[in-house]
């Protein structure tokens, strides 16, 4: 959740240093900071909250130099404040540490180190390393990261830096993303890829038990075994100002606007234009394919309820056997899967502490592994078997959503990819599919060309606590996004419910104040939705219905109407989703929330 900036070379370290937290704001933080060398002292400024707050403390307190390292911390041990945020020095102010990860054993590390006289100035596990290297330092810095980061048990992304050693810095890894950005005749070092895309589209993600020795001409990378490996760089084809707002007052909404392109980049080159099949086979071998015997998709949040609607595709559409699992709950789960079980790990950063457990767990079981992925070089497409990746571009927003439209149109593929190749899909039954898939495109703009509409129905609702969200087949997981969307950006309570679940509880909640939001195109349960919004009705709630445009029927039921064009009832959640979100930043927006970076949220879950 943190980020990390490192910066070596001939300019000032300082303004490159911010300007990469500031492109990693939008991972969630509390406080921030930078330890900056020149030839004199070393400059150390943090403060507490925003990063404006450092900025104004560095106009005041100047910085300058020519390598340095910064972080935006996310508080997991130790509140947020000055004395907890990043960097930490040790005792003699030496060396500066930032991280990223958690340091399981921090407790004893610490009573070990102050019985041996070291003074900790903070509460956070991170300072713990800043001791442990000074106490290993005996005139060589990578030696004496390498010993301090074998004492650690967790997972750790660490820069380092050292007065005594001014020409170089140290970048180390373990289950915590970090990359190196080359440039001409300087070197960066980074959490997030993003953060240095405006300086250097070169890049080497370094893999777990990497060290690298950083100067301004190269780095030098050990592997887990302290032998000297190469690693090749990869070309980052996105640009800086894809990371960039696009005139939207916000990313999420600039994010939500690019749906269409996300659906059109993931689907580009995987439908043969002669035979009209899909082609994966980069992602998953014909014969692997063919001998599947089950499917287990898990994610976390979103990506969870990415996987929740493809287990209906999965299972109608390519009669494959399939289980959802919540990553955080599939880690600890002490089952077997049978044998011919290939496990998704649906994730968009790669990076997600929880699914990659899930993912090891899987594949030290024996079971075939795939990542469905976002980000090339990610953690999770180096660990899976196989990769098959989405092709969304950054999403900066906190609020995941053309992330998710990448996963449905991955996933989709990944269907139809299935049911051709083990013969239970005819092309004439696949080709109307595929057809309908690459309209989705031109009707997700019918419904953006009308987002006035939705804003309206927003400010009639915005000031409400409480919201039911309800949805059947493959509407019930667009439900839970839904809500999702809702309560994380907007901080209005929303639940998401099967519709049939009504009478087994949420029911009691229904009253004059609760809106409810209907999600009921044309279906095979359309008329099952029909009668729940009846008893909706007869409860006196507010319903919001997401339907068709020209379905009268719904519309003489609903107080708000959110309209969606016609398309196959399997692909239907790809424009059910697109009002709800926008409902949700609407509603977020008019009550003056921070619709980027929620409260208490970060963009990448990097820790359990």
């Amino acid at each position: 959740m943190c980020g990390i900036v490192g910066y070596i070379g001939e300019k000032n370290a300082t303004d490159i240093l911010l300007e990469g937290l500031r492109r990693l704001e939008y991972r969630g933080y509390d406080s921030a900071g930078v330890a900056v060398l020149n030839g004199g002292a070393p400059e150390l400024r943090r403060s507490n909250g925003k990063l404006s707050v450092l900025e104004e403390l560095l106009k005041r307190e100047p910085a300058h130099g020519t390598m340095g390292i910064g972080h935006t911390r996310w508080a997991t041990h130790g509140v947020p404040s000055i004395e907890n945020a990043h960097p930490h020095a040790c005792c003699d102010n030496k060396i500066f540490v930032v991280h990223n990860g958690i340091v399981e054993n921090h407790d004893k590390l610490r009573r070990d180190l102050m019985s041996r006289g070291h003074v900790f100035k903070s509460q956070t596990d991170t300072e713990v390393l800043a001791h442990a290297i000074e106490e290993a330092y005996e005139g060589d810095l990578l030696k004496a990261v390498r010993k301090a980061l074998a004492r650690v048990e967790g997972s750790y992304a660490v820069g380092v830096l050292s007065t005594d050693e001014r020409h170089h810095l140290i970048a180390a890894r373990k289950d915590s993303p970090l990359v190196l950005g080359i440039g001409n005749q300087e070197m960066f070092i980074a959490s997030d890829v993003s953060a240095i895309l405006q300086r250097t589209r070169e890049a080497v993600f370094l893999e777990d038990g990497d060290i690298a020795d950083v100067s301004s001409g190269e780095a030098r990378i050990y592997g887990a075994n302290g032998l000297r490996v190469l690693r090749k760089p990869q070309r980052i084809h996105w640009d800086a100002k894809t990371s960039e707002k696009g005139g939207h007052p916000h990313y999420m909404l600039k994010e939500i606007y690019e749906q269409g392109e996300t659906v059109q980049n993931t689907v580009r080159g995987r439908i043969g234009e002669s035979d009209r099949r899909v082609r994966l086979e980069d992602s998953l071998p014909l014969e692997t394919a063919r001998t599947l015997k089950r499917i287990c998709l898990t994610g976390c949040g979103t990506s969870y309820h990415a996987g929740l609607v493809a287990r209906y595709w999965l299972e109608e559409i390519a009669h494959i056997p399939c289980d959802v699992e919540i990553a955080s709950e599939f880690r600890y789960n002490r089952s077997d899967k049978e044998a011919g079980t290939l496990v998704v790990a649906i994730t968009q950063s790669g990076e997600t502490a929880d699914t990659l457990a899930a993912l090891r767990n899987s594949k030290a079981k024996g079971l075939s592994t795939m990542a469905l992925c976002n980000v090339v070089g990610s953690t999770a497409t180096r660990d899976a078997a196989h990769t098959l990746l989405t092709h969304c571009g950054p999403e900066i927003g906190v609020a995941s959503t053309k992330a998710f439209m990448g996963q449905l149109t991955a996933l989709f593929l990944f269907t139809i990819y299935l049911a051709q190749t083990r013969g239970v899909l005819s092309d004439s039954e696949s080709t109307p599919l595929l057809q309908e898939l690459v309209r989705i495109p031109d009707l997700i703009q019918q419904i953006l060309d009308k987002s006035a509409d939705i804003e309206e129905v927003a400010r009639a609702v915005y000031k409400k606590s409480d919201f039911l969200f309800l949805g059947r087949h493959v509407s019930y997981p667009v439900a839970l996004e839904g809500a999702l969307k809702l309560k994380e950006i907007s901080y209005i309570h929303a639940e998401g419910y099967p519709a049939g679940e009504m009478k087994h509880g949420p029911l009691a909640l229904v009253d004059s104040q609760m809106p409810v939001v209907a999600i009921v195109p044309r279906s095979s349960v359309r008329a099952k939705m029909l009668s729940n919004i009846e008893e909706v009705r007869a409860r006196g709630g507010q319903v919001i219905a997401v339907a068709n445009e020209g379905d009268d029927e719904v519309k003489a039921k609903a107080a708000f109407l959110l309209h969606v064009p016609s398309t196959n009832e399997y692909l239907s959640p790809f424009l059910t989703i697109i009002p709800l979100q926008l409902l949700a930043y609407h509603a977020a927006s008019l009550r003056k929330c921070d619709v980027d970076q929620p409260r208490n949220l970060a963009k990448s879950v990097t820790v359990e």
